[in-house]
C-alpha cells in the first residue's frame, strides 16, 4: 500500500507530540509531507518550537515546519496554559530544537502542497484549531476540490465541551474558521471529545510507554504524566484522554474506530454556545451530512498500536 501523503497542522500541546511522534513511527502508511503550526494551546511562537522539538525526539530533524497563523480569523486567541503548562509540551526535560523553521507561511505550504500533488492524494490532518486550514481555503479556494480529505481532532456532543460547556477547545478557539471548514465540501472525519475521552491513558498504558525505556517511551509517559493530573482532576478519571492521536491512528488502522456519517454545524454567533459541534448524531434534520463524526474506539488496540510504534523510534 502506498503512503498516504498528509500535511500536520498543530498547536503542540503533550497529545499533539504523541500524534507526531505516531506518524513519523509510521513510514509504510503515512508520508508526513511536512508540519505547520498554529496558535493554540499555546501561542505560536512556542508551538512551532515544540514541533520542531518532537521532531528532533524522533530523530527526524528532515522534517520541514512552518509557523502559521498566530491568532485566530475573528476573535482574541484563548490558550491552555492550564492544562499543558507554559511551555505547552511540560513534563519531559527536553532540549531546545537545533533544526530551524522552514522559510515561508504555514499557510502558503498547504496550498503548495496540495497543487503541488495529483488531486485526491494530500490529506489535512488539524490537531489544533483550524485557523490555517480555514486561511488556505479563503486565499486558494481552489484546493478544496484537490483535498483528499481532512481527518481532524475537535468538537464534542454526548461529552459537551472541554473549555466551555458546549464547546471543544480547537473549535473554540476559533470558531469562524471551523465553520469554513466544515462548510468547504472536503471530505471530513472528525475526532470529537465523545470518542477521545475513551483513549484513557490508564497507568499501566502509561507504565508501557516507559518501559519500552527509550528517550520517546519515557518522553512520552513523563508528558501524560504531566497533563493527566488536570483531566484526572476535572474527570475523575483513571487517566488522561489522548486526544490527537486518534487522528493519526485513524489513518493508520480505521478499523479501530466507529462513527456516523451526519450533519455537523458549527456555532459561531452565541456566546452562551460560541464554537459548539452542533452534531445532528439522530439524524433529525434533512440538513446534509458533511462528516463522519467518530463515537468509538477499541481503545486497547489504539494502545497496542501506539506502543508498538512508538518502540519503533
Amino acid at each position: 500500500m502506498t503512503p498516504r501523503k498528509i500535511i500536520i497542522d498543530t498547536d503542540p500541546g503533550q497529545d499533539d507530540a504523541v500524534a507526531i511522534l505516531l506518524a513519523l513511527a509510521s513510514p509504510e502508511e503515512i508520508d508526513v509531507l511536512g508540519i505547520t503550526c498554529v496558535a493554540g494551546n499555546v501561542p505560536l511562537d512556542l508551538t512551532s518550537k515544540n514541533a520542531r522539538i518532537v521532531c528532533e525526539l524522533a530523530g527526524r530533524s528532515d522534517v520541514k515546519v512552518f509557523a502559521g497563523c498566530d491568532r485566530p480569523l475573528g476573535r482574541e486567541l484563548v490558550t491552555a496554559e492550564h492544562v499543558h503548562g507554559k511551555t505547552g509540551l511540560d513534563g519531559p526535560d527536553l532540549p531546545d530544537p537545533q533544526m530551524p523553521l522552514a522559510e515561508g507561511h504555514g499557510v502558503d505550504f498547504i496550498i503548495e502542497q496540495v497543487r503541488a500533488h495529483s488531486a485526491g492524494s494530500v490529506t489535512l490532518c488539524p490537531l489544533g484549531p483550524l485557523t490555517n486550514i480555514a486561511t488556505a481555503l479563503q486565499k486558494a479556494p481552489d484546493i478544496a476540490e484537490k483535498v483528499q480529505e481532512i481527518v481532524l481532532m475537535g468538537g464534542g456532543y454526548f461529552e459537551g465541551g472541554n473549555i466551555t460547556p458546549t464547546a471543544e477547545f480547537n473549535i473554540y478557539v476559533d470558531p469562524h474558521a471551523a465553520d469554513i471548514v466544515f462548510k468547504s465540501g472536503i471530505p471530513i472525519v472528525v475526532m470529537p471529545l465523545d470518542v477521545t475521552h475513551k483513549a484513557l491513558v490508564t497507568k499501566s498504558r502509561n507504565d508501557a510507554f516507559r518501559a519500552l525505556g527509550t528517550k520517546v517511551g519515557v518522553a512520552v509517559a513523563e508528558m501524560t504524566d504531566f497533563f493527566e493530573r488536570f483531566d484526572k482532576e476535572k474527570y475523575g478519571s483513571e487517566g488522561a484522554p489522548l486526544h490527537d492521536p486518534c487522528v493519526t491512528a485513524y489513518l493508520i488502522n480505521p478499523d479501530l474506530f466507529q462513527g456516523r456519517h451526519i450533519n455537523v454545524e458549527i456555532e459561531t454567533q452565541s456566546e452562551l454556545t460560541m464554537g459548539m459541534t452542533v452534531a445532528d448524531w439522530w439524524r433529525v434534520t434533512d440538513r446534509a451530512p458533511n462528516a463522519l463524526f467518530v463515537g468509538d474506539l477499541d481503545a486497547d488496540g489504539f494502545f497496542a498500536l501506539l506502543t508498538e510504534r512508538l518502540a519503533r523510534l
